[in-house]
């Protein structure tokens, strides 16, 4: 079986790239699909996300021949309990993120994705104990800083944002551990989560508060399309990280969140005072500071791999 993550590449590759950006786009475009399915309540959206996502991501999986990575991991209890958890996060992702985009939120979805790569670095620190240095403890105390600033000017914890960078987050880390590949972990987590979504919809369907086959032709093309729109920008993303490098896959995540911010303000125009211009230049400054320690991390292995062996720097 295939581990969840590619060794990382010397090198960035054009088609990588292109995978990459492409992905992101989508992601960075998603919110007005969502828009679109505003009339719908979320749990509804998020049950036809996953049951339409299935047989995109089997249809992959038949392509790409590894359909045998399914069946021995449906015999590996472990690899079963991770894909649960894995699943169970990126559903309370998805529901955050739907329920978010219709009730005008679309601001804090931003922000909480600005975030999670931020969240990300901290999560290792303290499960993982890996070594921050200056610039990435700088980046996440201004992060906190924003986010605590929002707190106090909202009266309450900025729960979209916090709630989003930390299911992402966790599911990140999570999916670290899940023993077969991007494209076979995604699969598992649409086909645990499919019974549960499809007797919901059986289930509000019959009861008539159902939007597919009761409202019109319109919403069912906008709920089968939601598995176009949740499979296809995952398994784009996962063919194209195994093509670049951490760090160029590290900046251009920030792709989809600003395009997100774009599209809240200028085009949804959600309200954005003072106190909030304040905490996304704080977070804007942070993953400033965050990136230049990612490129100055590839310019010190760069240079490590340069050396001769037993050669130190300066000779």
């Amino acid at each position: 079986m295939s581990k969840p993550l590619p060794l990382p590449v010397d090198e960035d590759t054009p088609r990588g790239f292109a995978f990459a950006l492409a992905a992101y786009l989508l992601w960075g475009f998603l919110p007005f699909y969502m828009k679109a399915v505003a009339h719908i309540p979320a749990v509804e959206v998020v049950a036809h996300r996953v049951v339409w996502s299935l047989p995109i991501a089997g249809l992959v999986l038949i392509l790409i021949g590894r359909t045998r990575d399914i069946s021995i991991a449906l015999r590996t209890p472990r690899t079963l309990l991770m894909a649960a958890v894995t699943a169970a996060l990126i559903t309370v992702n998805w529901g955050i993120y739907v329920w978010a985009i219709a009730a005008d939120r679309a601001l804090e979805t931003a922000l909480g994705y600005y975030i999670n790569p931020l969240f990300s670095v901290f999560l290792g620190a303290v499960l993982l104990k890996e070594s921050l240095d200056g610039r990435q403890k700088t980046a996440i105390a201004l992060a906190a800083v924003a986010v605590a600033l929002l707190a106090w000017d909202s009266g309450g914890v900025p729960w979209v944002s916090v709630g989003l960078a930390l299911s992402f987050g966790f599911y990140a880390f999570f999916k670290k551990s899940l023993p077969v590949g991007p494209n076979q972990g995604f699969f598992l987590e649409v086909m645990m989560l499919t019974p549960p979504a499809i007797a919901y919809i059986v289930y509000i369907e019959a009861a008539g508060a159902g939007h597919f086959g009761n409202t019109g032709i319109a919403d069912v093309l906008l709920l089968l399309g939601c598995g176009f729109v949740t499979a296809v920008p995952l398994m784009i993303y996962a063919n194209g990280a195994k093509l670049l490098r951490l760090s160029t896959i590290g900046i251009m995540q920030y792709i989809a969140p600003t395009m997100i911010f774009i599209i809240a303000v200028f085009v949804f125009e959600e309200p954005f005072g003072i106190y909030k211009l304040v905490a996304f230049v704080l977070i804007w400054t942070a993953l400033a500071v965050y990136s230049s320690s990612l490129l100055r991390s590839r310019k010190a292995r760069r240079a490590a791999a340069l050396l001769k062996p037993g050669q130190t720097p300066g000779h």
